[in-house]
């Protein structure tokens, strides 16, 4: 018998003091089998820290090869932003990268190891793929709240994350870097 997709109901506060963006979220987010819960932490976090209208998770998640694991799409059907999570394929950001305007990388993936792919091939408009890194040590606290039902209020000043959780409040860091080594 195959393994089925675990539901999570996440409430998701987000209070970005950066990006001027503060409300709230009713996620569903379906976990694959096979995905970490590192994975979908991230996923929850760049949903909130990359919000704008019409942001949606993909139909198929990690088990998605077409699709990115958070996009918009505007209102005539073209993908306007990509959004990929933990360690992508050089060949997968190229691909982003020529088919939207705007692509970013969440995750917690050492920069020299996402520099290293990046380099095994060309990338169109490489410079200008943005990646947050969050600290590993945040997302490894969080697990420890993650439940069928949770709540994550989440508040980004400059390169601070702060979530509390319950009476829980973590802190970490989420760091804008570049794949170019250049900068």
């Amino acid at each position: 018998m195959a393994l089925t997709a675990t539901m999570h109901q996440v409430k998701l506060v987000v209070n970005d003091v950066d990006r001027g963006v503060y409300d709230t979220f009713e996620l569903r987010v379906a976990r694959h089998p096979s995905e970490t819960l590192r994975y979908m932490l991230t996923r929850i976090l760049a949903y909130g820290l990359s919000y704008e209208e019409g942001l949606t998770f993909s139909k198929a998640g990690i088990a998605d090869t077409d699709d990115p694991a958070l996009s918009v799409i505007d209102l005539t059907g073209v993908r306007r932003v990509w959004i990929e999570v933990g360690h992508p394929a050089a060949d997968r950001l190229h691909k982003a990268s020529k088919a939207t305007e705007r692509v970013a990388i969440f995750t917690w993936a050492e920069l020299a190891a996402l520099r290293k792919e990046a380099a095994t091939r060309p990338i169109h408009r490489l410079d200008s793929i943005e990646v947050w890194r969050i600290e590993p040590a945040l997302l490894t606290s969080l697990e420890a709240v993650v439940d069928r039902k949770f709540e994550l209020e989440v508040l980004r000043n400059g390169e601070q994350l702060y979530v509390t959780s319950g009476n829980r409040t973590f802190e970490g860091t989420i760091e804008r870097a570049s794949l170019s080594e250049r900068t």
